[in-house]
């Protein structure tokens, strides 16, 4: 897949790691797009490296998503860790 399709993958993907993780996050709409794309890009490595596929199968395809979201979900807990700790002080 191209990288494109991860960005626009990454995009929709952030939105929903938004929503499974609800809260207050310093940033705002700009910032959850970015974690969005680098979350997708994140996935679509992580499914090349730990399952040894050359891309991840397309698309539409679950595994896709999956990737993209589980990647938006570990970029958006690190975020949140880094940035919310600087909040507070």
């Amino acid at each position: 897949m191209s990288i494109i399709a991860w960005i626009l993958i990454g995009l929709l993907a952030g939105a929903i790691a938004k929503a499974i993780m609800p809260g207050r996050d310093p940033g705002g709409c700009l910032v959850t797009m970015v974690i969005g794309i680098v979350g997708g890009l994140l996935g679509g490595w992580l499914g090349k490296v730990i399952f040894h596929v050359h891309s991840i199968n397309g698309f539409f395809h679950l595994s896709t998503w999956i990737a993209a979201i589980v990647g938006s979900v570990i970029v958006l807990i690190v975020y949140r860790l880094l940035v919310g700790n600087r909040s507070r002080h």
